[in-house]
């Protein structure tokens, strides 16, 4: 584990690989558009490798970086794409040669002013930066009220104050790129009620109530939720996408 990280991910790595939405490759088609080049993508935060599989369909090669050696021992694996364990604001890439960075659902935990004071540092001239997240998930009309009410009341003292910035969908950060406003974007899964309580239990507001209080609040929102999803084996769930993503404007590479 990096020096400074804060880990709420590695218990549940295995969890989180599992249970965690996969991103749509109409979001990675697009990304691939943005910068000059697509020698090397940089994935911050890449957690079990999602976003970085998915950018090795288009760049002729991926590093995917994590402060958790737990998450990227769980992480996807494929020919062009490597693992490195750092912080993304204390990355080990040489100077200038990134041609996109992307961080997908984590930039609220990173130190934006020293991440990019790194992408300076790494990226090529007409170099792309995409930062992206999740909103809620949307199902019935049901399901959406047990879901927010779980959220908000029964695990909502255990969201960290970084989770804010993803509830706002990054809107309020200043991202030094010349931004680009994406296409409609979102993720969608076909889920049993066991994966959408395994996906729930990835919450890291579910990890830091399980070591406050002892138990696993997902309990106690099952019963409700398993009568509000009926008779049906699986039900349809989506996830609206939020990106900021362009050129990145900075001001020539340092350190």
């Amino acid at each position: 584990m990096a020096p400074g990280f804060r880990d709420l991910f590695s218990r549940d790595s295995a969890a989180y690989a599992k249970f965690r939405p996969r991103y749509p490759a109409q979001l990675f088609e697009w990304l691939a558009t943005l910068p000059a080049g697509r020698r090397l993508a940089w994935d911050c935060a890449t957690g079990n490798g999602q976003a970085a599989t998915m950018l090795a369909r288009h760049f002729e090669r991926v590093v995917g970086t994590d402060a958790s050696v737990e998450q990227l021992r769980a992480a996807d694996a494929h020919p062009n794409l490597s693992y490195v364990v750092c912080l993304a604001e204390a990355s080990s890439l040489r100077s200038g040669i990134v041609d996109l960075v992307t961080v997908a659902q984590a930039f609220h935990w990173l130190d934006h002013a020293a991440f990019f004071a790194q992408v300076n540092r790494v990226a090529v001239p007409g170099a792309a930066v995409a930062i992206w997240g999740y909103a809620r998930l949307i199902a019935s009309p049901e399901i959406n009220r047990l879901i927010g009410r779980f959220h908000d009341d029964t695990v909502g003292p255990y969201w960290t104050p970084e989770r804010r910035q993803v509830e706002e969908g990054y809107r309020a950060a200043v991202i030094p790129i010349a931004e680009v406003e994406p296409p409609p974007l979102a993720i969608e899964a076909s889920f049993t009620l066991p994966e959408l309580l395994g996906y729930l239990g990835t919450w890291s507001a579910v990890a830091r109530y399980r070591v406050a209080r002892g138990h696993d609040p997902v309990e106690l929102v099952e019963p409700e939720l398993r009568q509000a999803w009926g008779g049906e084996a699986r039900r349809r769930i989506v996830w609206p996408l939020f990106v900021r993503a362009g050129r990145w404007l900075g001001s020539g590479r340092t350190g």
